[in-house]
């Protein structure tokens, strides 16, 4: 059976961009790149867990996380070592970029910026040390929870909101290289001016377009207008069933509850007056459940009003759902594309998911991926898919309704 290749890298130079460059010389195969040091440290790895995704109750992607575990039988990732290969280097933000190569294909897993160092030495049983660095990581969602601004060069009235997001890139002074912006469908106010952080501006922008912003596994900024959101365009839906055909799966997990149910939401953009929308038949079935965002920046407030009967629309009712799937990828029955589909997939690519119930009935849902984690070591590669209805059930412009997607069928 074929595996996929784990590749750990290491990049010690200062500042956002991830240099990636590896030549076969020097310690644990090093090489100098732009004044830093980039360090393959696969061969020492003893484990990696990533978790990236979508909160769905906060309905907002959260930052990204690394733990990598190292074997440091030299005292290589002693920052108290003189005498070490990375001595002077060993400090945070620096960065570490998993990959895992596959059918001579290699797949990006995780991009991120260290946080911190932390060296165990636990007593073995023969009375053998060995040093266990456990390093963490974030990624660049946090970098911008960290950088507080007040305002935004350009920033006027009229601005699409992709406009917007560059904008706010440009005054943290994050590369363009490493961004992945749509133009937007909004127009927004000009920027207020108050103090926050520049994710919370970006985040304020990403609410009023009802887009989507987040961190790809390359590290670049991504943000998609609503049209994205809904899934336009969106590749064939890669199949998983536990009866034997199409892709298996570890394990799914099937839920029904209220979490996720809003039959009111109250809208409001600076300036403006409070849009809201209900639905009555919702709040007689589940009672009332309240949405309410304040100080947007669409410019009127129609689309205010818009966005709270979208939100409405896509929220109101409840059913049945999958709200993950676990993959191993040691499993010798994955079956042909199954490791790739595991390695490739990412937020919003749809999945058809089959599960056979008690009582000869099966459940059949078509969603779309909201988070990916990794938990990989010498004996165990598992993939856990967060995975949740569409953002946008359908979306309205212009006063009309667009893109209403399946919702899954229960069969007897």
């Amino acid at each position: 059976m074929s595996l996929p290749t784990l590749s750990v890298k290491i990049d010690f130079s200062t500042g956002p961009t991830f240099t990636g460059l590896v030549l076969d010389t020097g310690i644990l195969d090093t090489d100098t790149l732009g004044g830093g040091l980039v360090v393959d440290v696969s061969d020492i790895t003893l484990s990696v867990r990533t978790k990236r995704g979508r909160d769905a109750q906060a309905d907002q992607f959260q930052t990204g996380t690394l733990e990598l575990k190292l074997a440091d039988q030299n005292g290589d990732f002693n920052s108290q070592n003189p005498s070490g290969p990375y001595y002077t280097y060993l400090t945070p933000m620096r960065k570490v970029v998993v990959s895992a190569t596959y059918g001579a294909i290699t797949y990006v897993i995780y991009s991120g910026y260290i946080t911190s160092y932390t060296t165990n030495i636990p007593n073995n049983a023969d009375g053998q040390t060995l040093a266990i660095t456990t390093i963490t990581c974030v990624d660049a969602f946090r970098l911008a929870q960290n950088a507080q601004i007040a305002t935004v060069t350009g920033a006027v009235a009229g601005d699409l909101s992709g406009t917007r997001i560059n904008q706010i890139l440009d005054q943290i002074g994050w590369p363009t290289s490493m961004r992945n912006v749509d133009a937007g469908l909004t127009t927004m106010q000009a920027d207020p001016g108050t103090a926050r952080t520049s994710l919370a501006a970006m985040q304020t922008v990403e609410i009023s377009e009802y887009g989507s912003l987040y961190v790809q596994p390359n590290g670049f900024f991504t943000f998609q207008d609503r049209s994205a959101t809904i899934g336009a365009g969106a590749p064939a839906a890669v199949v998983y069933n536990d009866n034997g055909s199409d892709i298996p799966y570890f394990n799914a997990v099937w839920r029904t509850d209220d979490t996720l149910i809003y039959n009111e939401a109250n809208i409001t953009r600076t300036d403006g007056t409070v849009q809201t929308a209900s639905d009555a038949a919702s709040i007689t079935e589940y009672f009332l459940h309240s949405y309410n965002q304040q100080n947007l920046l669409m410019e009127t407030d129609a689309v205010a009003l818009d966005y709270a009967q979208c939100y409405v629309a896509s929220r109101a009712d409840t059913s049945v759902r999958c709200d993950a799937i676990e993959l191993d990828l040691y499993m010798y029955t994955l079956g042909d594309g199954g490791t790739e589909a595991a390695l490739s997939l990412d937020y919003f690519d749809p999945v058809t998911i089959t599960t056979a119930m008690p009582g000869s009935t099966s459940i059949t849902k078509t969603l779309q991926v909201f988070g990916v984690a990794m938990d990989i070591n010498p004996n165990k590669w598992r993939v856990t898919l967060q995975t949740l209805e569409p953002i946008i059930d359908g979306f309205i412009l212009d006063s009309t309704l667009y893109g209403i997607l399946d919702t899954g069928v229960l069969t007897y």
